[in-house]
Parts: C-alpha cells; sequence; structure tokens
C-alpha cells in the first residue's frame, strides 16, 4: 500500500511503485506538484478517492489490467493529464474522477464500463469527442458538464442520463444515439 508521497520523493518528476502494490490509496499523491508520471505495476487493483487530486504536472497515465474502479475525484484537478488509457477491467468510473482536468483531449472508455459517475468528466474542456461503449447503462448528473470542446458523443439508446450531463458543452454538440 501506498499513501502520503511527498514532492521530495519523486525523482525528476517521475516515481514508479514497487512491485506486488495491490492499492493506492486515499489522497497518496495529493499535490504532488514535481509528479509528470508515474508507473503503475500489475499488481494494483485500486485507485483510491482522490489520489492523485492536483497532481498538477501530471501528463498521461496507463492504468493497468486489473484495477476495477476509479474511485472519486482520483485524478481530479490533473491540469496537464492530457490521455488516460483504461484496462477492460474497469467497470465504475467515479463522481469527479477526471474532473477538472483542462488538457484532457483523449480517454478510451473500455467495453465494460458499466456506470460514469456525476461531474465524472465536468470542466475537461479539450475533450473533443467520445464514444460511450454499449455496456454502460447510466451517466449520472452533470457527467460532462462544461466540456465546452466536445462536439461529438455516441452512446446507445439504453443509457439513462441524469439531469445537466452535457449542459455547457460545445453549442453545437451532436449526440449519436446508437441502436
Amino acid at each position: 500500500m501506498i499513501k502520503n508521497v511527498t514532492n521530495k520523493e519523486i525523482v525528476n518528476g517521475s516515481f514508479v511503485l514497487p512491485d506486488g502494490v495491490t492499492e493506492i490509496v486515499d489522497f497518496a499523491f495529493e499535490d504532488c506538484s514535481s509528479l509528470s508520471s508515474i508507473i503503475i505495476p500489475k499488481s494494483v487493483t485500486k485507485i483510491g478517492y482522490g489520489a492523485f487530486y492536483r497532481c498538477s504536472r501530471l501528463t498521461n497515465i496507463i492504468i493497468p489490467a486489473g484495477v476495477t474502479k476509479i474511485e472519486d475525484n482520483a485524478f481530479c484537478r490533473c491540469t496537464s493529464l492530457s490521455s488516460i488509457t483504461l484496462p477492460k477491467s474497469v467497470a465504475k468510473i467515479g463522481n469527479h474522477a477526471f474532473g477538472d482536468c483542462s488538457s484532457l483531449t483523449n480517454i478510451t472508455l473500455p467495453e465494460w464500463v458499466t456506470r460514469i459517475g456525476e461531474s465524472a468528466f465536468y470542466g475537461c474542456s479539450a475533450l473533443t469527442n467520445i464514444t460511450i461503449p454499449e455496456s454502460v447503462t447510466e451517466i449520472w448528473n452533470m457527467a460532462f458538464y462544461g466540456c465546452t470542446s466536445l462536439k461529438k458523443v455516441s452512446l446507445s439508446k439504453k443509457v439513462k442520463l441524469s439531469y445537466s450531463v452535457f449542459d455547457r458543452c460545445y453549442p453545437d454538440l451532436e449526440i449519436i444515439y446508437r441502436d
């Protein structure tokens, strides 16, 4: 288990989690402003609440297979995060998990995601398009609120949408409903 990492422990912007670590606990890297990259071993199954909260220099991250849930606020306010790859094992994206990641241009949602939490991508102003897999059954309140560059969304007609999911997005947002 890794917890309470400080900027002093980060070498040249990087941090390597040792093999065998199974969990990145709540707020483990909170406010590590010098963290730009991290290597997460395949042994990790959980990324905790606010684990990378306000890691303002973190640019991209690859979540290993085996992680099943991205907890609430896990990457919230990682303002330099531009790309993220989620493995097929992720089923739930927590509330505000990627909220205010203003540089996020690309995210690939795996086919096993069933739920996108409240404000999950709130304020991701650089995100331009997203395909929501057939496996998603519900998208919670304001999940994509304020994604001002979001021009195209593709999702199933069967998805349950809560309120204000796509409010304050690109004015001519194109939503394509698939059968």
